[in-house]
């Protein structure tokens, strides 16, 4: 008999988590498994690459009141007669404006958004929360199932979140799955208490889709040094920087177009960041793109000048299509990179970046090096799906080893 099981997730916009989701999801046997999935709201770049198999349950009720203007919100509640979301929403306003701190602040508007959901009725074998925060908790309060899991997809110290709120949530999963070696340290560091439920499952790559897919011709034009970056456009990802180190090579005499892939809340800051520099014709926000393993064929360098990761699934995919790679030295990067073998790790700082871009540049032989030592390591994780089919079994505790 097929096992039922429930992924939950916020969207699926242009992040890796959502795009690991997407991988999983193409990667799960769907003879052994019924797989349905609930999306927060259902948008995003990736929602059109959900497999057919996939049943996606509606999105649940109430859940929009919290993501539009509080007075939007409470003039359609009170015109429908809703007045316990008018409650509800009233307190999360409260949060939204006293709470700075993005992440806490959705960890405390939680315990509003639980008091409007209703419960999935269905019975599951197990629920997966597959993003911290509010798609691990509604696993936990709204989902009937024999055993629940929850995925953190990045190094927790620097999620910002109030570890208090967390280990309540954390006691009722039966195990906690996160990205890289470093960040399951972490984990077991920060919760002692749970170290036994912690496992790594590495997100899913596939070698053979990524060099299919980076076949298909782009609207680029090749001319100097071509340098992409895959990323959010958001803090953690370090764009400032890159535009700043892209004003250095400029500066320099170095003749670079570097092309973002990616969205998010940074954009208007980072276009001013780029005019400021006289930078319009050098550092180039291209959006989002559906497929953007065709941009990073083109690179003569991928940078990826991040603050913080769990386990970049871009950094993954710039070492499946061969690249030379720069990251900064973020708290995981070596789950990934090795300095001067598959990559150069450098300083989180503008200097330090363009330098190591420039040394790439001006150096053909250490450029060689790197490609060479890609060649050599096995970078795909299609297998680690079943690590997952090993939590899915009855009285299973944790990944065998």
């Amino acid at each position: 008999m097929k096992k039922n099981i429930l992924f939950v997730m916020n969207n699926l916009t242009c992040g890796g988590a959502e795009k690991a989701l997407i991988s999983l999801l193409e990667t799960i046997d769907y003879a052994k498994f019924n797989v349905d999935l609930l999306l927060f709201k259902q948008e995003g770049l990736f929602l059109s690459q959900i497999p057919p198999e996939v049943n996606l349950l509606a999105e649940p009720c109430g859940y929009k009141y919290f993501d539009m203007s509080i007075k939007t919100a409470i003039k359609d509640c009170i015109q429908k007669g809703q007045f316990d979301i008018v409650f509800s929403r009233l307190k999360a306003g409260y949060i939204f404006r006293t709470e700075e701190n993005k992440a806490i602040c959705e960890q405390k508007v939680w315990k509003c958004l639980s008091n409007i959901l209703q419960s999935i009725q269905k019975e599951y074998d197990v629920a997966i929360g597959y993003l911290e925060k509010s798609p691990v908790y509604f696993s936990i309060e709204k989902v009937n199932a024999k055993k629940k899991i929850g995925f953190i997809h990045n190094d927790y110290n620097k999620l910002g979140m109030d570890p208090k709120i967390d280990e309540y949530y954390f006691s009722k999963l039966d195990n906690i799955l996160t990205v890289s070696e470093e960040c399951a340290r972490v984990l077991r560091s920060k919760f002692p208490q749970y170290k036994n439920k912690v496992d790594v499952m590495y997100n899913i790559v596939s070698p053979a889709v990524l060099n299919k897919l980076s076949t298909e011709k782009i609207d680029i034009v090749k001319s100097g040094v071509t340098l992409v970056s895959v990323g959010r456009l958001t803090q953690q990802k370090g764009f400032e920087l890159a535009v700043k180190a892209c004003k250095n090579l400029v500066k320099n005499g170095y003749d670079v177009k570097w092309y973002v892939i990616g969205e998010g809340e940074e954009r208007v800051t980072l276009e001013r960041l780029i005019i400021e520099n006289d930078l319009l014709e050098n550092f180039i926000l291209l959006g989002l793109k559906e497929n953007p393993y065709p941009y990073i064929k083109a690179a003569d360098i991928y940078v990826q000048p991040s603050r913080f990761e769990g386990k970049s699934i871009a950094i993954d995919e710039a070492k499946i299509l061969n690249k030379p790679i720069v990251v900064t030295n973020f708290s995981t990067v070596t789950d990934q990179i090795s300095n001067n073998q598959n990559g150069l790790i450098v300083e989180m700082n503008p200097k330090a970046i363009a330098g190591g871009i420039k040394r790439l540049i001006d150096n053909v032989s250490i450029r060689n090096s790197l490609k060479e030592n890609l060649l050599k390591e096995e970078l795909g994780t299609e297998s680690e799906i079943q690590k997952l089919y090993d939590l899915f079994r009855v009285g299973q505790k944790g990944i065998n080893k």
